[in-house]
């Protein structure tokens, strides 16, 4: 019988497993032996942060090996619950499996739409469907509580747009982002600090649902930001050292002078 494309995943992840298996053994590693899927949360929370830094600085083999870590705890756990007789790794892949399968019916099924909206209004029906009889009743009873606050804001304009609730236009956007900034500025100018942070919460907001709708996911760009400060930053205080000046006896016009050579370099 010929090799099929998922032969190589499936071995390489029966390897991890007897992995995990030895680990937890009697004879296995204590630590290993102590773990439990509650336990594992933070670790798994450090290595999807580490995969999401692989990904998004363009290093694949940085990447790939974060994947791999991932997919470690992922299996760990999976493998305590089914030790605990909880459920098994199968009864998860099947259950993912199937739901993806319901919420694609355009895919799996006959059924056709028109554009983009219309799926999104389908796959919300859909999970209304799939909550019925369960806990979760009400359109954010899905959205994680441990979010960041930027990714559940981005989240939370996605799941209100998709149920109706939302500006009509950009431009509507626009105009109440507008509206934010001055009522942030009028608190500030007032000395209340509390009602200032609130309406720079409000401000922020509302940007992030303008970035939404204009194809911007706030937590990645403000990322990509955060990392083309950091570089830039430690250019600065290479371009320093390499004149035997200490960046923190520098003032401000000449920590800039340093910024503007090295944006100028970028630009080489």
């Amino acid at each position: 019988m010929s090799e099929t494309k998922h032969d190589a995943p499936a071995l390489a992840m029966r390897e991890l497993l007897d992995v995990i298996d030895a680990l937890i053994a009697p004879d296995g590693c204590p630590w290993d032996q102590e773990q439990t899927p509650l336990s594992l949360c933070d670790y798994l929370a450090e290595e999807a942060f580490e995969l999401i830094e692989g990904i998004r600085s363009g290093d694949a083999r940085e990447a790939m090996e974060e994947l791999g870590d991932v997919m470690f705890i992922l299996l760990f756990m999976a493998t305590l619950y089914e030790r605990d007789g909880s459920h098994t790794l199968a009864d998860s892949i099947n259950y993912s499996a199937a739901k993806m399968i319901r919420r694609h019916p355009h895919v799996f099924g006959d059924k056709h739409f028109d554009n983009i909206t219309e799926l999104w209004d389908n796959w919300e029906k859909t999970k209304r469907e799939e909550n019925k009889g369960t806990g979760r009743k009400r359109v954010f009873d899905s959205l994680p509580s441990g979010l960041p606050p930027m990714l559940k804001a981005y989240r939370i304009n996605s799941k209100a747009a998709r149920n109706g609730f939302t500006w009509e236009s950009d431009r509507d956007v626009e105009a109440h982002l507008k509206t934010e900034w001055k009522e942030w500025q009028e608190a500030m100018a007032a000395g209340h600090a509390e009602n200032s942070e609130r309406e720079f919460g409000d401000y922020l907001f509302t940007l992030v649902e303008l970035g939404r709708r204009k194809g911007i996911k706030a937590n990645a760009a403000l990322d990509f930001a955060n990392q083309k400060f950091l570089t830039r930053f430690a250019k600065m205080e290479e371009l320093a050292e390499m004149r035997g000046i200490e960046l923190t006896d520098l003032g401000l016009d000449e920590m800039n002078g340093l910024w503007d050579e090295v944006k100028d370099w970028e630009k080489a």
